[in-house]
């Protein structure tokens, strides 16, 4: 990606952030990114193509900071090859980081899915990034629980991913501190393991 197109996607989830999806004008977007609103077109053709990309840069980012290479929060150490249970935990709890970024995209997250209740131009895509969110969770929940139906697990992972949403947007409310959340959060990681009949026991 180049350095111009890489500084209108960054300036692009700031000004969903801040001001949500219908907040976002190309001349603000423009500023906000040192470029022209003609550069922006260029790349992203019209208004639709900005949000799309934008949807996908806020996903590509989340990856990256909830990936291997991260620093994990207070509580689990890194993950290992054979401690799935760590690698799970780390993948949801670094969604709660008190860091501009983190912050900035679970915010913009939570503006693009408010946006599609009354407007359908990114339902599409947002239901499948929330489509392999889940798909990913259930892949790791399935490495711990191998012998649970596939069906149990993926609605495991369905309400882990809806209840971290739901926990994200109270912390970034500022009704909800975000050791409190990650509290939550871990322990409904625990109860979904032991539904599932997990063999594999937490290392602490």
């Amino acid at each position: 990606m180049s350095d111009r197109r890489r500084a209108i996607l960054e300036g692009a989830a700031r000004v969903i952030a801040r001001r949500g999806v219908r907040g976002l004008r190309v001349g603000e977007l423009a500023a906000e990114a040192g470029v022209s609103t003609a550069l922006i077109y260029y790349h992203f053709k019209d208004r639709t193509g900005i949000l799309r990309h934008a949807l996908a840069f806020i996903g590509d980012r989340a990856d990256r900071y909830t990936g291997t290479g991260s620093v994990a929060p207070a509580g689990p150490t890194g993950p290992t090859a054979e401690d799935p249970r760590r690698l799970l935990e780390r993948t949801l709890l670094l969604e709660f980081q008190d860091l501009p970024e983190v912050r900035e995209n679970s915010t913009a997250w939570g503006e693009l899915r408010a946006h599609t209740i009354f407007d359908p131009e990114l339902r599409e895509e947002l239901t499948a990034a929330g489509a392999a969110w889940v798909e990913e969770v259930a892949g790791l929940l399935g490495a711990l629980c191998p012998a649970a139906p596939a069906a149990a697990v993926t609605a495991a992972a369905e309400r882990l991913t809806a209840l971290l949403e739901g926990l994200s947007g109270r912390w970034l409310s500022g009704l909800l501190p975000v050791g409190h959340a990650r509290d939550l959060m871990r322990g409904a990681i625990g109860v979904e393991i032991d539904l599932l009949g997990s063999p594999i026991r937490q290392i602490d």
